[in-house]
Parts: C-alpha cells; structure tokens; sequence
C-alpha cells in the first residue's frame, strides 16, 4: 500500500511539473510574441519617420509664398513671379491637361486657385524630358505647358508653392505634386473642379469682360487641351 502511495505521489508530481513546465513555455512563448510586436512597432515608426524626415528635406527648396484668393479681374495682370504662384486672376480657369503651347497666367493661376499643381518647361526642353513630364500631368488636377523666360529648366507651381527644377527626373518633382496637389490646407477653393473652363492657348486672347455676378462665368464652349 505505502509503494502504491509513493508511485501515485511520484506521478502527481510529475505531472506538476509538466504543468509547470508547459505554463512557463506558454508564457515564454507570449513574451516573445509582444516583444516581437513591440520591435515590429518601432522599425515602422522609424522608417516612416525617416520617409517624412527625408521628403520634408527634399522639399526645403520649395519658395513660399502669401497670395490671398478670390480675387478676379478681367484685365491682363503683371505678376512678380515666373510663372505665377497666385494673385489676382481671370475669372475663367484653365481646363487642366497638357498643352502645347504657352497659355495665359490669368487661367493658369485661378487653376492653382482650384488645387492643381502647373508644370511648366522651356520650349527648347528636349522631348524626352517632356514626355516624361506628360506622363506625370496625365493626372487629374495637373496642368502642362510649355513657359518661355523660366529662371530654370522645369518649374512646378501650386498656390503660394513653387520648386525650381533642372530634370524631369528629379525625384521631387512627384513628391511636390503628392504633398500640394488639391491640399486642402493650401487650396484655396479646395474642391473647385478643373474642367469646365477655358481650354484655349496664349494665341488667342484673354476674353472679354462680361457683367459681373456672384457666379464665376462659364464658357459655353470650352476647346480642349492637346494631347
């Protein structure tokens, strides 16, 4: 009887201690799962961390600028930038899309006005370059022209924003239409469409004034933008 006792004694244990020993794998196993999740965590913080820090220093070239908007006149305007990054502006707005030849500023600016990003170029950019270009203003809220007279080779403007650029290539050339293009902290009529407007070049002038309203005028026709 006292042997029979001693060996069921001896089972229970062994069978603590398996318990005992499946607990603590249990929790080992749990420590390690949190302490991955934890290292998880922290490479993701830093690396997007380290994405806005490298984009915020790749865009330190950006000028700024303080243009209030909703101001429409009818007359040419003298703007102080090239091209313009706001201002006062013709009451029709350029349809965005890529144009061919040069088109006014007074469309060019109220488009900024609606949250569109305008690339400009010189006319002498070599087509490579300015296919490149197409490919990024084939978006929405995009305009596209050429820009005779820029301080340098490429230059894309939003609404008080404005980067300077030597490639179509450089890589901040997408990040500036990321972080401006229809911002709505930055756009002043966040939201206005892009289309709907005028879609004629700096060969034809600017049109005629017509009876102010509360409205802004609408073409009746409105040509589109070459391809």
């Amino acid at each position: 009887m006292t042997k029979e006792k001693s060996q069921a004694r001896r089972e229970h244990l062994a069978r603590m201690r398996a318990e005992q020993k499946r607990k603590e794998r249990r929790a080992a196993l749990l420590m390690w799962g949190i302490g991955g999740l934890v290292i998880v965590v922290l490479v993701a913080l830093v690396a997007v961390y380290v994405v806005n820090d490298r984009s915020a220093k790749s865009l330190s070239a950006v000028k700024t600028f303080n243009y209030k908007g909703s101001d429409h006149s009818w007359n040419k305007v003298s703007y102080k930038e090239t091209p313009p990054v706001g201002g006062q502006h013709n009451f029709y707005w350029q349809n965005c899309g890529i144009y061919d030849k040069p088109i006014h500023n007074e469309h060019g600016v109220h488009s900024l006005e609606h949250g569109a990003v305008w690339i400009t170029y010189r006319p002498d950019l070599p087509k490579a370059e300015v296919d490149k270009l197409k490919s990024l203003a084939s978006a929405d809220y995009m305009l596209l022209s050429p820009y005779p007279g820029l301080p340098s080779k490429i230059v894309a403007s939003s609404w008080n924003h404005q980067l300077a650029l030597d490639s179509a290539d450089d890589p901040r050339l997408p990040e500036f239409i990321k972080k401006y293009k229809q911002n709505p902290t930055t756009t002043p009529e966040y939201g206005a469409s892009c289309s709907g407007g005028i879609g004629t070049t700096d060969e034809q002038p600017l049109p005629p004034a017509q009876q102010e309203t509360t409205q802004e005028p609408m073409p009746s026709t409105a040509p589109s933008p070459s391809s």
